[in-house]
């Protein structure tokens, strides 16, 4: 991965490049809306407050757990017994972009939601409370922290969430055949190229033309950032949305021609 200098050298290169934040010279209809309606979207819904309580209490929770890795692992903690302040500290999305996930998902409204890599269900959270009549499929690979994560669905009472433990290569193919077609999928898995690139070529076999695909950490490695271009460059793809941190996907034909924006966020 890049360490916190090669980062933020690409953020003040992303931030100085990008398009700008309130949608002015962006000639796309469709994101402009996207800009107007969602990234600047600042309206605090219900769910945020409890949502952010819980987030809290993980951040201030000084118990142990035994966590195994099966992706890239944590850049920050290096041993397997974990303090669960730590990992809540290191691994949840932040505020901004767990409640941009939010303001996607009321607004699409998609039916059926994946996500790769539960953490300690904060985003879960989101992405479940922006349409409570949608199922989100959440899987995670570390049990202790699935556990984790179940007792943030059952405090927030969110009944629409079902959760996949174990390791994603023996958990997805039995799942990816259940649910048939996927509406929404957030990748938060795999840190790694080849996982992620696979990631992507299962869900394509279980999009259709409205499916929304969200790459999280795009930048966060040079294998990350060569993903990212393989995802872009995929025929399929008519669309993307590069927000530094996260990157969506679009694979919807209405779109004619092939377009990349890169937005301030």
């Amino acid at each position: 991965m890049y360490n916190h200098f090669q980062l933020a050298k690409k953020y003040i290169h992303y931030y100085l490049t990008a398009a700008n934040g309130k949608g002015h010279g962006v000639h796309s209809p469709f994101v402009f809306s996207f800009i107007k309606n969602i990234l600047l979207d600042n309206k605090q819904y219900d769910c945020y407050d409890k949502i952010e309580q819980r987030r809290k209490q993980l951040k201030r929770n000084t118990g142990l757990i035994e966590v195994v890795d099966f992706g890239a692992g944590s850049t920050v903690i290096k041993t397997r017994q974990r303090i669960i302040k730590d990992i809540a500290n290191s691994s949840l999305k932040p505020k901004k972009y767990a409640q941009l996930l939010y303001r996607i998902v009321n607004h699409f409204q998609p039916a059926s939601i994946l996500e790769l890599g539960t953490s300690f269900g904060i985003t879960s959270a989101y992405l479940a409370s922006g349409n409570q009549h949608a199922t989100l499929y959440t899987c995670e690979g570390a049990d202790n922290i699935a556990s984790i994560a179940n007792e943030t669905f059952n405090q927030l009472q969110l009944k629409n969430v079902e959760l996949i433990r174990g390791d994603f290569s023996k958990t997805l193919p039995a799942l990816f055949a259940k649910i048939k077609k996927v509406d929404l999928a957030f990748i938060d898995g795999n840190h790694r190229k080849e996982p992620t690139l696979q990631y992507f070529r299962d869900l394509l076999a279980i999009a259709d033309n409205n499916t929304i695909l969200i790459f999280d950490d795009i930048h966060w490695s040079s294998e990350m950032e060569e993903a990212w271009q393989e995802v872009q460059a995929n025929d399929t793809v008519t669309l993307t949305i590069d927000l530094f941190f996260i990157g969506l996907v679009f694979i919807n034909p209405d779109f004619k021609m092939k377009q990349h924006f890169t937005i301030r966020f």
